[in-house]
């Protein structure tokens, strides 16, 4: 590899990003070559940081941090178009780290990085979506993991506004329970590429091209991130008490049984609402319906 940004979020695994860096740039450079570096100071910054590193020719963007820090990464992959295919390294140093798990790589930056010596980058799917964002207004971006609506969205508020002091799974597994006290199921309506139109109640649904979200949870268990399409998971009409009854079975992924739970697949989906159905977007609470959906498929180019 040659020129390689490094894009930081220091603030990521609760602030242990800055402190782990220094120890880390050497390890990566051992195996993609020189590596520059920026670092974040915002919310929101990590996009445009990787848009300005593309524009000025770098050929790979690492980046260092979590789920979210990744997602605003992908999104500066699509400012502009090249004729080149710039490489995506995704080094996990964050809360969450769902969205490696689907190439089972290991907890901690360093355990990604020794991941990457073993690997070759490779042709995945993203996928694009409109929606309505905080300001109530249209908005498109595109995401790396898995789309959510429903519970997904307020865990995510509930997690990102305590500390995640106390790890990934602890800080999601405690915003889960407390945003399934407050929770109410959403009426939603998916209209599927194929024209087929589903009316459910529901707890969450996600949209997933990776397998795990929230902390570990293999939501979407037979997601291939290289297939061109979505795995469509929705969890329907169930109480509190169920819904916690199963949680266990989805962090195995043994959840797809259950006569509440069904899986579709398809290349397009459009989710409306008249509920506050909000967005969970790699670990980041967006905005709310009408959402459209599409995958893009092959249109990253990611060493993981």
């Amino acid at each position: 590899m040659k020129k390689t940004l490094a894009v930081v979020n220091p603030a990521s695994s609760n602030g242990r990003t800055a402190q782990r860096w220094p120890d880390l740039r050497p390890l990566l450079e051992e195996v993609v070559g020189p590596v520059d570096e920026v670092f974040t100071t915002a919310p929101g910054e990590a996009e445009a940081l990787t848009a300005r590193g593309l524009a000025d020719g770098y050929e790979a963007i690492a980046s260092v941090g979590g789920d979210g820090t990744h997602s605003e990464v992908v999104n500066g992959f699509f400012h502009q178009s090249r004729d080149d295919a710039p490489c995506f390294i995704p080094i996990s140093s964050g809360t969450g780290g769902d969205f490696r798990k689907t190439f089972g790589v290991d907890k901690g930056p360093e355990a990604a990085i020794a991941h990457l010596g073993q690997g070759v980058p490779r042709r995945i799917d993203a996928g694009e979506y409109t929606f309505i964002d905080k300001e109530g207004l249209l908005a498109r971006r595109y995401f790396l993991n898995i789309l959510s609506l429903g519970l997904g969205g307020m865990v995510d508020e509930k997690v990102n506004t305590t500390s995640k002091a106390l790890g990934g799974k602890a800080s999601f597994f405690l915003g889960s329970l407390r945003a399934l006290m407050a929770y109410r199921n959403v009426r939603i309506r998916l209209t599927l590429d194929n024209g087929e139109i589903l009316e459910r109640r529901t707890v969450t649904t996600a949209l997933a091209n990776g397998r795990f979200f929230g902390g570990g949870m293999m939501i979407a268990p037979d997601a291939d991130p290289a297939d061109g399409l979505l795995d469509v998971v929705i969890i329907g009409d169930l109480s509190k008490t169920e819904m916690a009854r199963l949680s266990g079975k989805i962090y195995k992924g043994a959840h797809l049984a259950h006569p509440a739970v069904e899986v579709h697949r398809a290349r397009r989906v459009r989710v409306e609402s008249e509920d506050e159905a909000l967005l969970d977007v790699d670990g980041e609470p967006l905005g709310r319906c009408p959402i459209d959906v599409k995958v893009l498929p092959g249109a990253l180019k990611v060493w993981v």
